[in-house]
Order: C-alpha cells, then structure tokens, then sequence
C-alpha cells in the first residue's frame, strides 16, 4: 500500500482490520517515524534543523516560523498538516493516522496528546480501529496536558485550559475546561 493509498483509506472513514493492509501500514509509518523522532529527539538542533526534520516527518513543509521543543512522539507522522507561526511545546503526543490540521498561529502547550483513532468496544473487535480527523483552527491555544480525542474540531481563536479532555467540538472563540471540556466561556 503506497501511503497515498493509505492516506485515502484513513479519510474514507473506514474500519481498520487487524493485520490488514492499511493496519501493516500503519506499522511500516510507525517505524519510519520513529527512526525520524529518534534524530530529532536526540541532542540539540538549531530551529532550521528541528524545521527539516519535521517537514520531513510530516513529509510535507512546515509553515513559516514553525517552532517546536523537542521531544515530540508520534506513529504516523505523514497525516500531520502545520500552518504559519505554529509552536509545539516539548513532550507532545500525535497519533496521527486520522489526520492532524494545526491552523496557523497555534500554540500547543506541554505533553499535549492528539488522538486520531479509536477501537471497538466490542471484545472480539478490540483490534480493529476508526481513525477521525482532529482539525485545530487558526490561533488556538491548546495547554499543557490537554487531551484531544479522534473527530473533534477546535474553533479559530479557541483556548483548551490545561488538563482537559476535549471529546467534542470547541466553537470558535470559546474557552473550555475540564473532563470532559465544557465550555467556559468566550473570548473577544
């Protein structure tokens, strides 16, 4: 499976079998991101340097002005997509096969996890999993601990208070807390 194939398969919102075609995949990625995060996690790299590194994980160019503190985790890497002026604080946690939009101007606070797949709940499909889009709009601020689960969109402008776990949608402008988020209330 090529990962443009792969890429396909993960946004038709298909199940994923166990020891399928798109499931060995998804280990093959699991492996290249690795090798990718272990050199970019490993001694210290001028901000140009993190820039390519990442761009080649994500294997695609990162946006202007992209920043980030290593360490960084993730198993997929190549369903990452990173706007302008994005920073990413150390200890973050992608699993990417699902897809990751960051909009320009986010701010990712410390070990931050984004979570793009799920398994069934039944017993005997446990291994199975659906992979859903996160999509984080354009000067959000997302801090430190903060979990975002598989599906969710976050609004331009949104704020995730830190520690919380965001099942569902965030509007625009909202400032949301808790576990799960709730929305607190809105800014500007």
């Amino acid at each position: 499976m090529t990962n443009e194939k792969f890429l396909e398969y993960m946004q038709s919102g298909n199940t994923v079998k166990a020891n399928s075609e798109a499931h060995l995949k998804m280990h093959e990625l699991a492996r290249r991101a690795q090798q990718i995060t272990a050199e970019l996690n490993c001694g210290f790299h001028e901000n140009d340097e993190k820039a390519k590194l990442f761009s080649k994980l994500i294997d695609k160019e990162v946006g202007e002005n992209f920043g980030l503190f290593p360490p960084f985790y993730t198993d997929c890497g190549i369903n990452i997509a990173v706007g302008k002026n994005v920073f990413i604080n150390s200890c973050c946690c992608f699993q990417d096969q699902g897809g990751i939009e960051i909009g320009d101007g986010t701010m990712i606070g410390h070990q931050v996890v984004i979570a793009t797949l799920n398994h069934d709940l039944i017993p005997e499909n446990r291994q199975d999993m659906v992979a859903r889009k996160v999509k984080i709009g354009k000067n959000v601020w997302i801090g430190s601990h903060a979990t975002i689960l598989h599906g969710v969109s976050i609004g331009d402008n949104a704020v995730v208070a830190a520690g919380s776990v965001v099942t569902c949608d965030v509007p625009e402008n909202a400032v949301v807390a808790g576990v799960p988020a709730k929305t607190k209330k809105y800014v500007k």
